[in-house]
């Protein structure tokens, strides 16, 4: 028998894999077009270096994300607490 563990492992392996094929697929369309495109002028564009970089927004939505999924988590553990009575006020087994 498949244990959660395993198939949540499973899953996660094949995203990962599905992630990678995605990457190299895009790198190579990348490169593809940049070799085929004329080189353009770079452009001046006002206070485009005070704009985060790329790296810098994702970095920071996934912070934000791990953030808020961590506070979820807590509510959730918080509510089921809540919700579970305690140890002294649960009936007794028959013997």
């Amino acid at each position: 028998m498949t244990s959660p563990q395993q198939v949540q492992d499973e899953i996660l392996n094949t995203v990962r894999k599905s992630q990678e094929t995605v990457v190299e697929a895009i790198k190579a369309w990348v490169e593809t077009v940049q070799s085929v495109t004329p080189k353009l002028p770079s452009l001046n564009v006002p206070l485009a270096d005070k704009l985060p970089k790329p790296e810098e927004v994702v970095a920071n939505a996934y912070d934000f994300a791990e953030k808020l999924l961590a506070g979820q988590r807590k509510f959730a553990e918080d509510v089921v607490k809540a919700l579970t009575p305690p140890e002294d006020s649960k009936p007794k087994a028959a013997k």
